[in-house]
């Protein structure tokens, strides 16, 4: 087995090629620091480039941040976002909205392959108590979800225009957007403003970024005093530009759709090989770059002390978490597979 890589999560890739190339390039000479220079100004123009629209882009360190800031900016103090029960906001980030946003509370709703239904959303927007309990705000979506599923557009749409109905703002955490694009087969716009996104934590960490992760307004008064919110929250760096600088590393080559894909690849090809094993029951669809399966513990153990490495502790069901990653390879997947057959 190559113990540099394995499925514990997308995170524990390294830096893709390009991503490194364009920070040597960006490390020269002097540059004004916090975002006022031309290596960040010609990032987010690649941005609207690729959403086709008049966005505002802000660079960040990281996801919880970026996802608490990005829902703030739309709350008061008695303000709620509605999330999956299963979304990464309700679940793994250690009560942040709630730190970077005095009084803000998350909502937790239910929903299969963790995924929000509209007749959901619909039941709690009736049982809310005016006054007396947190007042809903923004609708927090996830996609790729934390199970692995994908909202198709016309998915968003919907929940895009019952929440715009109900004076709710729309929320994506797209820590794996870029693997939603893929599955989905839309365009960024198809898939965000055009159905009815106000604001997208586009996610690079887990796609070859070094760090961080760009917060994408497609109604530019919602960004108006989001600065400021950066800084109160320590987001905001001097070296702007290397955060930047990434970005152009893998969005105008289209390399963030090739990785997103090779690991989509990956992870269908694992979830095929894991359903052709009669111990193993795959838990969720597999449509972006996790897997979620059952597999005997005495499996799980034998796997760990070969070395391989995965989560059993994410989202429902008592199964385990695979995670492809842009630089998966086919021998990666096999050689597991082998040794689970090996293990069985």
């Amino acid at each position: 087995m190559n113990q540099q890589r394995h499925f514990a999560s997308d995170n524990n890739a390294g830096i893709c090629p390009e991503v490194l190339e364009a920070l040597q390039d960006a490390n020269s000479g002097h540059v004004i620091g916090y975002g006022s220079d031309m290596i960040t100004a010609k990032a987010k123009k690649a941005f609207r480039d690729l959403f086709e629209t008049e966005c505002e882009v802000f660079f960040m360190f990281n996801g919880t941040a970026a996802n608490s800031l990005a829902v703030g900016s739309f709350c008061a103090a008695h303000h709620g976002v509605l999330c999956h029960r299963f979304s990464h906001m309700e679940t793994d980030e250690c009560n942040a909205p709630s730190f970077l946003n005095q009084g803000l509370k998350t909502i937790g709703i239910d929903g299969p392959d963790g995924k929000i239904q509209p007749v959901a959303l619909e039941d709690v927007l009736k049982g809310r108590r005016e006054i007396h309990a947190s007042q809903p705000r923004v609708v927090s979506l996830t996609n790729a979800t934390e199970l692995g599923t994908v909202y198709a557009s016309h998915e968003v749409a919907e929940i895009g225009d019952l929440a715009h109905q109900r004076g709710l703002a729309v929320h994506v955490d797209g820590a794996r957007f870029s693997n939603a694009v893929v599955a989905a087969d839309c365009s960024p716009a198809d898939l965000t403003w055009k159905a009815g996104v106000d604001v997208l934590v586009f996610g690079g960490t887990k796609n070859g970024l070094a760090l961080g992760e760009a917060v994408v307004f497609f109604q530019l008064e919602h960004a108006a005093e989001f600065l400021y919110r950066m800084k109160q929250a320590g987001q905001l760096a001097s070296k702007m530009r290397f955060l930047a600088a990434q970005w152009l590393g893998l969005i105008p080559n289209g390399k963030w759709l090739v990785y997103a894909q090779h690991a989509n690849t990956m992870a269908a090809q694992l979830a095929t090989g894991l359903a052709a094993i009669p111990q193993v029951e795959l838990l969720f669809p597999c449509e972006a770059n996790a897997v979620f399966a059952r597999i005997p513990t005495s499996a799980v153990e034998g796997l760990y002390k070969l070395g391989w490495r995965f989560y059993t502790d994410v989202g429902p069901g008592g199964g385990a978490r695979f995670m492809c990653s842009w630089d998966t390879t086919q021998d990666d997947v096999d050689t597991f597979l082998q040794d689970l057959h090996d293990l069985l």
